[in-house]
């Protein structure tokens, strides 16, 4: 979940239905929504991953858009984080890459990633 719901949370929605989705449903959220999917982000998920995140059906999406979940990650919005209702929450704290070099995406990407395997470690062994 990000406010924007334009670039860190659709990285992860995309990520976590690579890695996740036998373990868990992914589905990004916010409270402000974009016209499309940041398009660095897009670009670079395709690059590393050959995930088409809006050939696949990702948008941007109202938090009144997604099932109710139990689980709720937000990016580190450094600003006041939509609220949900879950059983369980944590923030990754992740930087917005927008604007920035590829490199920088390529970083964030990256940490997205290890954040979803250990997620998914340690919802399978009941760590939460």
């Amino acid at each position: 979940m990000c406010v924007h719901n334009s670039c860190r949370s659709q990285i992860a929605e995309a990520l976590g239905k690579l890695y996740g989705n036998d373990v868990f449903k992914s589905y990004s959220a916010g409270t402000e929504i974009k016209n499309q999917i940041n398009q660095d982000a897009v670009k670079y998920v395709k690059e590393i991953y050959n995930i088409h995140m809006e050939e696949e059906g990702q948008k941007s999406k109202h938090l009144s858009d997604i099932p109710n979940v139990d689980i709720v990650i937000t990016m580190g919005c450094n600003v006041n984080c939509p609220y949900l209702p879950c059983e369980y929450r944590e923030d990754w704290g992740l930087e917005d890459p927008s604007g920035k070099s590829k490199e920088e995406f390529y970083k964030t990407i990256k940490l997205i990633e290890e954040k979803i395997l250990s997620l998914k470690e340690r919802i399978e062994k009941n760590l939460l």
